[in-house]
């Protein structure tokens, strides 16, 4: 667990914002080069949005060019160390299927994978999912709170040395540390387990956003997204978090709060966008910043160049990646334990 002396920064890339014109390069290279940027700079991880279409029209489409997974894949195959955070819907996704590809992109990625999930309902998205009507905001929740416990409990199925691949006495693995989750809720019903090992890191990392519920967040959380606000009550919130995390048994320091910017950083802003966010987490209202931006070079940019060193030469940033996971990028702890 690290001493919380340095903030983490993320940046999430504003959706449909690197649609080349007609003879320029490929999206997916576009997005390649934005992410080795920031992986170039030392960033924790880059969060990628996700969304069905929820209407007839193709707006949403031409937003989301990649399912956000898939482009994680093939992101994981041209970097080595940035963390990279796909956010998935659970109403889009069966969880045992959304657990079994996270578990999978650990690995690929050599446990630098994180779901980021949210507690806010998507107009209309449950409708391309039979649910026409969608769910009330109580099922939403409660129905969100058992599909992360079983995406959780999935990646938990495996002790880390229970897969033997022993060809000499035919043993795959050993019975004894494999654990069934055998979940029958009120929503779900999932024997498990998952059929992928666990990674380096143990298990991805859960990002949650849209908070609509401190406890939930505080007992499975390991980084939580909030949005940008006055001093006072973003410290507020933040203390309460940290109290809320401590009364579920964890240690305070093993959930992140990240507080969702939009860095301006042209020309002689570069100092008052250092002094905001040196004020934020020094009053200890975040323990970092998610930076909304468009998923263009020039952008990320004018943060790397005119930012960050300031927030490095006032030792508030690492100079460095201090280890090769995202947990270790964020101090956690294997598997987010207190």
């Amino acid at each position: 667990m690290d001493s919380g002396a340095t903030m983490h920064l993320a940046v999430s890339p504003f959706p449909g914002t690197t649609y080349p014109s007609s003879g320029a390069e490929p999206e997916f290279s576009l997005l390649a080069r934005f992410v080795q940027k920031a992986e170039a700079a030392g960033l924790d991880m880059v969060i990628f949005a996700d969304s069905a279409p929820a209407s007839g029209s193709d707006a949403a489409n031409r937003q989301m060019p990649f399912e956000a997974t898939t482009l994680l894949a093939a992101l994981a195959t041209v970097t080595s160390r940035i963390g990279l955070v796909a956010a998935a819907s659970t109403v889009a996704h069966q969880p045992y299927n959304l657990a079994r590809r996270f578990a999978s992109l650990d690995i690929i990625s050599h446990g630098r994978a994180g779901w980021n999930a949210t507690m806010a309902q998507a107009p209309r998205e449950a409708a391309n999912f039979s649910r026409p009507d969608g769910f009330s905001g109580d099922d939403f929740r409660r129905r969100t709170e058992e599909y992360i416990g079983i995406v959780q409990g999935l990646w938990n199925g495996w002790d880390a040395d229970a897969l033997k691949f022993d060809k000499s006495d035919g043993r795959f693995h050993d019975p004894e540390k494999m654990h069934l989750l055998d979940h029958k809720g009120e929503f779900f019903s999932v024997r498990g387990p998952l059929n992928v090992a666990r990674s380096p890191q143990d298990a991805p990392v859960l990002v949650l956003s849209g908070l609509s519920d401190m406890d939930i967040a505080a007992r499975t959380a390991d980084v939580i997204l909030l949005e940008d606000g006055p001093l006072e009550s973003t410290k507020a919130r933040y203390d309460d978090l940290k109290r809320c995390v401590a009364a579920c048994g964890r240690d305070p320091g093993a959930v992140k709060v990240l507080m969702n910017v939009s860095p301006v950083t042209h020309g002689t802003a570069k100092p008052t966008v250092a002094d905001s966010m040196e004020k934020q987490f020094r009053s200890k209202s975040c323990d970092g910043f998610n930076m909304l931006m468009p998923a263009q070079l020039s952008a990320l940019d004018n943060f790397v160049d005119l930012v960050l060193p300031a927030l490095r030469q006032r030792g508030l940033f690492r100079e460095s990646y201090r280890g090769a996971t995202l947990r270790s990028h964020l101090g956690l702890t294997v598997g987010g334990a207190a």
